[in-house]
């Protein structure tokens, strides 16, 4: 898997003055198992660079137009001799649509380091919504920043698959630097009142007064502000590189990050902390998130951060443990974070060969939606449905069913008529809580179409497919409605499943169909006919429809004249047939309780035979032991021989097979 990481514009990737975005990506990719397969691209004048595989954009500064816009399209042109898998876009979510205007197939990663509030490209409403449907994920540095991009969002984006939190990182030192600590309390950051340096500035002073054996150590700048701190004790250093502050953090015994602007997440507090400070901040943005154990100011107000520093120095078995804790529970190590990334990376990987590989075992979730007729007090409970769930359930996956025709009947109302609406309102409510891996859908016609498509947008690693099994033959029933009920949903779902053979189906234009035996069921097929005495030759069955259970007036088949030109062929044979002349249809236990008294059952579809096309009733047949009669253009000797099935071309043919077989 190849993978883009492109930074913002003019961020700096480089030792020698790098961000908080360059030191993130530079330490991350660096741990990262795809690491060879890493290519960062950015802009910097710096000629020493980190040690990671990178690509300078170069840009004509002379070029009057957007340098921002030129430098994604030079982007664009660049990538274009790497086949990407993933491109990680850093802190710039107006580069998305840029980037998907030219690039609509490619997989968008967006890292959002700052507030997504404060960006071009995430401010509004709209723009985030339209993020979400672009991006493969989005990720945050913080719990705070992903709740601030959330505001105004509808409650189904809260829980979306593609919001992540990975938090910054820093490395651990040991726990033996707590011995070295020197009486130094630092700064870092920029010397403004955003960062509460008029506050620190102020309380220091306090504090080097009254304990003259300890300093300060800041370490920063600012053109735009100017706070003034003068003391013998206090030594500003300006700018320092990444190394050298690391050096200071670990010398340091307190350090203080006192912003009072909401921060993101914070750095300083983060680095502090895993270099073991007894670190000082206030409760705003994502700041308590940077540590596990410190002190957290309860207003910042001089008084308070002067207090809060005095008990620190004052209670050194306090500031000792604080500092110990700060080490012994620090977790967001470069390499804790860089397996979190890897993991969402390995997420896109596996969901793409998982279905292809039966080498991966792994438990899914599937969101079977199709008619169970629960409103039928299970009158037809023993159902293809079920019996696939049931398949479902024995390989190790969990299963939620979702009867679509019974939350269609009970939810019907006079503002929505048939119940399609809130049907589908249900489904994506069912999928924000559930999270399916795999969605199966089964005859599920009210699923619109466009609500697959606004589900596969919402949850990019779930797989879709759908099966079907009615008759699909030209001259048989329904064939036109039920060609439109597959061809709705077959550009929507990545796989149909039908009880005919595609490649007699001219309709489907070798899209992704497959054929699917009627599945029978160890649990529901529970008879063993073979290896008993039975009262009846022949067992048959119909229906005018299994949802309607009860016999049309005037209504017929072509299946009533077979049966008859059958009957009056065979004579001496005890034929056992329902829902004919006047017969009521079966079902469930009384159907079970019947055919356990057949020998044979006759597997008699409507219209013209079709290869490998078979109603459910060959799941009876089989699965409880009696003798299958089917016709043989259905080409089921391609799968059983004839001492297993018995295969007929006529209703003499046939006639003369069960003459046979009845006495045998």
């Amino acid at each position: 898997m190849k993978i883009a990481i492109l930074l913002p514009y003019k961020e700096n990737f480089s030792p020698e003055y790098p961000g908080a975005v360059s030191l993130f990506v530079n330490e991350t990719s660096k741990k990262s198992k795809y690491k060879k397969d890493i290519i960062v691209f950015g802009n910097t004048d710096f000629k020493k660079k980190f040690n990671i595989k990178y690509s300078n954009i170069n840009l004509n500064k002379k070029i009057l137009s957007s340098q921002t816009k030129n430098y994604v399209n030079k982007f664009i042109n660049l990538q274009k001799k790497y086949n990407f898998s993933i491109i990680e876009v850093h802190n710039r979510p107006s580069y998305i649509n840029q980037l998907n205007d030219k690039m609509q197939k490619k997989i968008f990663s967006l890292y959002f380091h700052n507030d997504p509030l404060s960006m071009d490209g995430s401010k509004t409403v709209q723009e985030r919504k339209k993020l979400l449907k672009i991006c493969y994920k989005i990720i945050f540095n913080s719990n705070w920043s992903k709740k601030r991009f959330l505001e105004g969002l509808e409650n189904k984006f809260v829980n979306s698959n593609k919001l992540a939190v990975f938090f910054q990182s820093a490395k651990k030192e040991n726990l033996s630097i707590v011995k070295k600590k020197k009486n130094w309390i630092t700064f870092v950051g920029k010397l403004n009142k955003a960062k509460g340096y008029d506050i620190f500035a102020d309380s220091i002073k306090k504090i080097l007064n009254s304990y003259p054996n300890w300093e300060a150590k800041i370490i920063g700048d600012e053109k735009r502000e100017k706070i003034e701190l003068n003391h013998k004790n206090a030594n500003l250093l300006g700018f320092l590189n990444h190394d050298e502050v690391l050096k200071i953090f670990k010398k340091s015994s307190i350090a203080v990050a006192c912003s009072r602007w909401e921060e993101p997440f914070g750095r300083t507090s983060l680095e502090a902390s895993a270099n073991g400070c007894a670190v000082i901040i206030t409760n705003k943005g994502g700041l308590p998130e940077t540590i596990t154990n410190a002190k957290i100011l309860r207003s910042l107000t001089v008084k308070e951060l002067t207090k809060e520093i005095s008990n620190l120095i004052q209670n050194v078995n306090q500031r000792k443990r604080l500092q110990t804790l700060s080490i012994k529970n620090f977790y967001l190590t470069h390499d804790f974070v860089t397996k979190m990334i890897d993991n969402y990376r390995d997420e896109k990987l596996l969901i793409n060969t998982f279905f292809l590989s039966k080498k991966i075992k792994r438990s899914l979730r599937i969101l079977h939606i199709t008619n169970f007729n629960e409103r039928l007090d299970g009158r037809l409970f023993f159902n293809t449905g079920r019996r696939i769930n049931n398949g479902f359930i024995r390989q190790g996956h969990s299963v939620l069913g979702f009867s679509d025709r019974d939350i269609q009947k009970y939810y019907k109302s006079l503002s929505d008529i048939k119940g399609a609406k809130t049907l589908n309102d249900k489904l994506k409510k069912t999928c924000y809580n559930y999270k399916p891996d795999l969605i199966v859908l089964g005859h599920a016609d009210l699923i619109s179409k466009d609500q697959i498509s606004e589900l596969r947008e919402d949850y990019p690693n779930t797989k879709f497919c759908q099966w079907f099994l009615d008759p699909l033959n030209k001259k048989g029933p329904d064939y036109e409605r039920n060609k439109d009920r597959i061809l709705d949903k077959i550009d929507v779902v990545d796989s149909t499943f039908l009880t005919t053979s595609p490649d007699v189906l001219t309709f489907l234009n070798n899209k992704n169909s497959f054929y699917i035996p009627n599945p029978s069921d160890k649990s529901f097929e529970t008879l063993n006919n073979f290896n008993k005495s039975c009262n009846v030759d022949v067992f048959f069955a119909l229906s005018h429809g299994v949802h309607r259970g009860v016999l049309k007036s005037g209504k017929t088949d072509d299946r009533i004249l077979f049966l008859n030109n059958l009957k009056l062929n065979t004579p001496n044979v005890k034929f056992d047939i329902y829902g004919i002349d006047k017969v009521q249809p079966i079902w469930a236990d009384h159907y079970f309780k019947t055919i356990s008294n057949a020998k044979m059952g006759l597997n008699l579809s409507r219209g013209e035979a079709i290869k490998y096309y078979s109603s459910d009733r060959i799941t009876q047949i089989v699965g409880n032991g009696l003798v299958c009669l089917i016709d043989e253009k259905t080409d089921y000797k391609n799968f059983f021989n004839k001492n297993e099935m018995v295969f007929y071309r006529s209703v003499n043919d046939l006639s003369e097979k069960i003459i046979k077989i009845s006495s045998d």
